[in-house]
C-alpha cells in the first residue's frame, strides 16, 4: 500500500486522522505509532518485522554509544559496528545480492522495504550525532520508532536529523487549517503523481521499448525530457503527500523539493533537489573531509565525490556514479567561470539542457547504452524525425508544456506580486473547487487503471 492508492485515501487515511483526533492528547505519539506499525503490516508483514527489528538495533546501539561515549576509541566500536549494519543492510536490499537473502529467508518474492534509503541514512546520522555528543540517546522508545516508521515520511522522506524530527513532534500544532493545508498538500501531491508523472511514464517507456540504435533525434528527446518530468514528479509527488498528511497531524515536515528544474544554475539545482540528502552527505561525508585539507582543488574532488555517492545511494549503479559525477563536475567548473548574478533565462536554458544531458545516464541501463542514447540525441543514428516521434509529439505536446509549467514557480510568484486582497481571495476559493475536482479525477483514473502504484526507484 502506497499513498497513491484507493485503500489508502479513502480508508488508512480518514481511519487514522479520526482516530488520532479521538485520542486524548497525551496518547496520540502512541496511536500515530500504532498507525504506523498497520500501515507497515499492510505493506507487508515481513516489511513490519524488518523495520522492528532494524529500529531494535539502532536503538541498542545509540544507549550503548552513550554509555561508552567518554571513552572515544571503546565507543568507537559499537558506532562502527552499527554503521555497518546499516549501510550493509543497504546495499543487500538495494543490490541484486538481496535475491540470494530473498530465497534464504523465504520472503515473497518482490519483497522489498519501502524507504530503506531514507531510514538507514538516518539511522547512521543518528548515531554519529550521538558518538559526537550532539544528541543525547533517545529513552523514549515510541519517539525513536516513531523516527523510523511514521507513516508519512516513510516512503519519500523527508531525511531529518533526529534533533530536527524530535523538535518537529514537540512543536505540533493541531488545527482545522493545519487539516486543510494538509490535505491541499496532499492532493497537490497525487495529482502531480497520478496524472502527470503516470502519463509522462508511457511516454518514456514507449520510447525506452525500442532500439536505442534506431531512435531518431526527436524521439530521443521526447523520452529523456519525459523521463526528467516524470521522475520530478513522480519523487516530488509523493514527497507533497507525506508532507500533507503529516499537516493533518499538526507536524509542518520541510519539503524535499524546492522547484529544482527551473533554477538559473547548476548548483540551484544540486541544492533544491531533495535538499535533505544532499545536507545529510554535507554533514556527515564532505565537511569532515574538508576539515584534513586546505587546498581549492582537493575541496572540489571531495565534493564531486560526495555527488558520486548521492548517484550512487539513487541508483545504486555504475550510471548513477556517472550522473553524480556529472553533477558534480558541472557544478565545480559553473563556479570558477560563471558570474555571481543570476543569470535568468539563459541560465534557466543552459541549466535545463544539463540537466537534461546527464539525466541519459540516470535513465540509462548501463554506460553503453546512455552514449548510444546520446549519440541518437544528436542525430547519430541519420534520422531527425520519423512517424514514431510525429505520434509521440503530437500525443504528448501539451502534457509536457503544462508539466514544465506546473514544475515552475510562476503560479507561486504570481501569487505572492498580486497586491488586491480580492484577486487572491477569488484565487484561493477557486483552488478549493480545483483541489476538490483534481481529486476526483484521480480517483476517476485509479478506479480505471486499477491502482496507481508505479515507482520508478526503490528508495
Amino acid at each position: 500500500m502506497v499513498y497513491s492508492s484507493l485503500l489508502f485515501i479513502y480508508g488508512f487515511l480518514p481511519v487514522s486522522i479520526l482516530l488520532f483526533y479521538l485520542t486524548p492528547k497525551k496518547l496520540r505519539e502512541l496511536t500515530l505509532l500504532i498507525l504506523s506499525l498497520v500501515f507497515c503490516g499492510m505493506i507487508s508483514l515481513y516489511f513490519l518485522i524488518f523495520i522492528l527489528a532494524y529500529t531494535a538495533v539502532n536503538y541498542g546501539f545509540s544507549h550503548i554509544i552513550c554509555r561508552l561515549r567518554k571513552n572515544e576509541k571503546i565507543a568507537a566500536v559499537p558506532l562502527a559496528s552499527g554503521i555497518i549494519i546499516d549501510i550493509a543492510a543497504l546495499i543487500i536490499f538495494r543490490t541484486e545480492y538481496f535475491s540470494q537473502l530473498q530465497e534464504f529467508l523465504r520472503a515473497p518474492k518482490g519483497f522489498f522495504p519501502v524507504g530503506i534509503s531514507f531510514f538507514s541514512l538516518a539511522a547512521v546520522g543518528t548515531l554519529i550525532d550521538v558518538y559526537k555528543g550532539r544528541l543525547a540517546a533517545e529513552k523514549n522508545i515510541i519517539r525513536f520508532s516513531l523516527y523510523f516508521m511514521f507513516f508519512p515520511r516513510l516512503i519519500m522522506g523527508p531525511l531529518l536529523r533526529y534533533g530536527v524530527f524530535r523538535r518537529i513532534l514537540d512543536n505540533r500544532r493541531e488545527t482545522a487549517e493545519n487539516i486543510g493545508i494538509g490535505m491541499t498538500l496532499f492532493v497537490k501531491g497525487l495529482a502531480k503523481k497520478v496524472i502527470v508523472a503516470d502519463d509522462l511514464y508511457m511516454l518514456y517507456t514507449a520510447v525506452r521499448s525500442q532500439n536505442v540504435t534506431e531512435l531518431s533525434a526527436v524521439t530521443a528527446w521526447l523520452g529523456i525530457i519525459g523521463f526528467v518530468l516524470c521522475l520530478y514528479f513522480n519523487l516530488s509527488g509523493f514527497a507533497d503527500m507525506g508532507t500533507g498528511i503529516a499537516y493533518c497531524f499538526g507536524y509542518r515536515m520541510p519539503q524535499s523539493f524546492n522547484y529544482p528544474l527551473v533554477s538559473t544554475k547548476i548548483k540551484y539545482f544540486a541544492a533544491r533537489r531533495q535538499s535533505q540528502v544532499i545536507q545529510w552527505i554535507r554533514r556527515y561525508v564532505t565537511k569532515p573531509l574538508y576539515g584534513v585539507c586546505s587546498h581549492r582543488w582537493i575541496k572540489e574532488l571531495i565534493f564531486i565525490f560526495g555527488w558520486i555517492l548521492f548517484g550512487i545511494w539513487y541508483t545504486f549503479s555504475v550510471n548513477g556514479a556517472l550522473w553524480g559525477l556529472l553533477i558534480g563536475t558541472a557544478v565545480v567548473i559553473e563556479s570558477r567561470i560563471a558570474k555571481r548574478k543570476g543569470m535568468d533565462i539563459t541560465g534557466m536554458i543552459y541549466t535545463a539542457f544539463l540537466i537534461i544531458i546527464c539525466s541519459v545516464f540516470l535513465a540509462g541501463s548501463s554506460p553503453s547504452y546512455s552514449g548510444r542514447y546520446l549519440l541518437a540525441m544528436i542525430c547519430g543514428n541519420g534520422v531527425i524525425a520519423d512517424s514514431q516521434a510525429f505520434y509521440l509529439l503530437k500525443s504528448y505536446i501539451v502534457l509536457i508544456l503544462a508539466a514544465i509549467y506546473a514544475a515552475s514557480d510562476l503560479f507561486r510568484n504570481l501569487m505572492i506580486r498580486t497586491g488586491k486582497k480580492k484577486v487572491k481571495n477569488v484565487i484561493t476559493a477557486a483552488s478549493t473547487l480545483v483541489v476538490l475536482a483534481a481529486l476526483i479525477f484521480c480517483t476517476a483514473l485509479m478506479s480505471y487503471n486499477g491502482s496507481s502504484e508505479m515507482l520508478i526507484m526503490k528508495l
